[in-house]
């Protein structure tokens, strides 16, 4: 009788047609690190053949502000500039300097060790962000302009790229 019964279950489905069907589960995850332009960085100017961010020298210092809800999650990834995305046509290479530092925080208890604990490589410095709060990074930049040829009139952009990359 079992035999009679799978043999009609088989044929059953034979008859029917199996299918199987693909059933999606979405979700969307929203980021607990948020990135936002504090201050925006200007240069100074000054001799012929520098611009800086410096204070002391008629620039501004750009700072980003990273808020996170979600401690030792994620890493701040933050690169100093190396070219110009904007400029005149320049008559020699460029040389670049800059750096970033943690400039505040909000919870110097748990945050107090950023700076120092940061790794380095290149004009890129990453921190990794063991407490929930917001952290200010202050970013310097230097372009010396080759030969010590002058900087040509008009407009400079150079782009500090912030991330947030998740641990």
């Amino acid at each position: 009788m079992f035999k009679k019964t799978m043999l009609i279950a088989a044929l059953g489905l034979t008859s029917f047609g199996a299918y199987a069907e693909q059933v999606p589960i979405n979700g969307e995850v929203q980021s607990r690190c948020v990135i936002s332009t504090d201050t925006a960085g200007t240069y100074g100017n000054p001799n012929a053949y520098t611009l800086t961010t410096t204070p002391a020298d008629g620039g501004v210092l750009a700072v980003t502000r990273f808020d996170v809800t979600l401690a030792d999650a994620y890493y701040a990834v933050i690169t100093a500039p190396d070219s110009f995305s904007t400029s005149p046509t320049l008559p020699d290479v460029v040389t670049w300097t800059g750096d970033t530092e943690v400039q505040a925080v909000s919870d110097a208890a748990n945050m107090g060790s950023y700076e120092t604990d940061k790794v380095e490589y290149g004009y890129t410095d990453k921190y990794d962000l063991t407490a929930t709060g917001s952290t200010w990074f202050k970013t310097s930049s230097t372009a010396v302009m080759g030969g010590s040829k002058a900087f040509p009139g008009g407009s400079y952009t150079a782009i500090v790229t912030a991330e947030c990359i998740a641990q």
